[in-house]
């Protein structure tokens, strides 16, 4: 009788700490490998990725092993809605891959991927505003994607070029009223 409760409790402790070491955070570490892949999959150019960043985004949890930062300034010191365009989720999807990618320490070998994902990203928020006002939206998306590109930061827009897409935003407004 008692080899038997000796062989159950032998049993049950082996499966306790069996069930210790899959649920150990070590067991489950994330490798550099699959950080990289994953943040490679939701910085790339096309709508399927930024779909996919974003849902990531409104539901973090499933990523916490990652440790990505999700710090944001959206768009620096330029305006986050210019004009009233939404351009602050492209900002913050652009903060992410540049943050993370530097973290990681392979951001120059990503970083025009990353300003031409940032690019694609606004002209796709253009596209959903009616082509009377669209041209100034694409106006200012180019002018953004400039700044990343040539400067590293949107915060090199200048009110200039927001009041040049201004001026052409009202210019349409006013020729389809006519």
């Amino acid at each position: 009788m008692h080899r038997r409760l000796a062989t159950i409790l032998a049993s049950g402790i082996l499966a306790l700490l069996t069930a210790l070491a899959v649920a150990s955070p070590a067991a489950a570490a994330v490798t550099p490998a699959q950080k990289l892949s994953v943040l490679s999959s939701w910085t790339q150019t096309s709508a399927s990725s930024y779909n996919a960043w974003n849902s990531a985004r409104l539901n973090r949890a499933p990523w916490a092993e990652y440790n990505f930062n999700w710090s944001t300034d959206y768009c620096s010191s330029s305006p986050d809605n210019p004009l009233g365009f939404t351009f602050n989720l492209s900002c913050f999807r652009h903060d992410f891959g540049y943050r993370n990618y530097k973290a990681v320490g392979q951001f120059s070998a990503n970083k025009s991927r990353l300003d031409s994902a940032f690019y694609e990203d606004l002209k796709r928020v253009c596209a959903t505003y009616n082509s009377v006002v669209r041209p100034a939206c694409l106006s200012l998306a180019w002018t953004y994607y400039q700044a990343v590109n040539i400067f590293g930061s949107v915060a090199a827009v200048q009110q200039s070029d927001i009041d040049r897409a201004a001026r052409m935003k009202a210019d349409a407004e006013a020729r389809a009223r006519r």
